[in-house]
């Protein structure tokens, strides 16, 4: 057996957490951080189009774009954007944490759960604002197709609002129920890092959470110019 070989045999022999079907943990992560990379490519792919859809409606109706804009709080996206930056560097530090903790330390899981429960905040407070922002948008009748009934509240945009208000729910929707399952992904994490499952021998749960929170916050630093900042 050659020595290559031999590590990779002793590699996953003494690491519990390799699974039959690979040699070695880095092969084993490796695997994974692919298979998550693809799966964000595809999400990207699902934004790109509610983006397009997002320009032409800008390039064909501006004014009205430019008018129902307005009636977005500003001071919400603001809040929530930098909750999520903010949630970025805890989620960050996780990933950090696992990367550099020790099997078995309980010192090391406690850092890998501090942040997290960090990051779970984070995505709590944003889905708060942006309950709250909904709410003021229903109340207006801000909606969008045939539930858009502004004008009856006394609130007159030109042009076809409706078709802005749709796009902004799509589009925001779409993103919150990506928070929802991040949120999710982050609580089965914690649990398993309360188990002591990860350490520098197997970090790779969390690293690829960490990559989707991050395609989270991504989606949301376009969405947030373009839908609440538009000039």
């Amino acid at each position: 057996m050659s020595d290559s070989t031999h590590a990779a045999h002793t590699d996953g022999e003494h690491n519990p957490y390799v699974a039959h079907h690979f040699d070695n943990m880095g092969q084993q992560a490796g695997a994974a951080k692919l298979g998550m990379w693809l799966f964000l490519a595809t999400e990207l792919l699902m934004f790109s189009g509610l983006f397009l859809a997002y320009f032409i409606c800008r390039m064909w109706y501006p004014d009205m774009v430019l008018g129902a804009h307005e009636y977005l709080s500003k001071t919400a996206g603001g809040i929530n954007t930098c909750v999520l930056l903010f949630s970025s560097w805890t989620m960050a530090m996780a990933v950090r944490s696992a990367q550099v903790g020790k099997p078995g330390s309980k010192e090391d899981a406690a850092k890998i759960k501090k942040y997290l429960l960090l990051t779970l905040l984070c995505a709590g407070v944003f889905l708060v604002v942006k309950y709250f922002e909904y709410s003021a948008k229903f109340e207006h009748g801000m909606l969008p197709g045939k539930f858009y009934t502004a004008h009856l509240h006394g609130y007159e945009i030109e042009g076809l609002p409706h078709i802005f208000f749709g796009i902004y729910f799509i589009m925001t929707g779409l993103h919150g129920v990506h928070v929802l399952v991040g949120m999710g992904i982050m609580i089965w994490i914690y649990l398993r890092a309360s188990r002591g499952e990860f350490s520098h021998q197997n970090y790779a749960g969390v690293e690829n959470t960490g990559l989707y929170w991050h395609l989270v916050d991504l989606v949301w630093i376009f969405l947030f110019p373009l839908l609440y900042l538009v000039k």
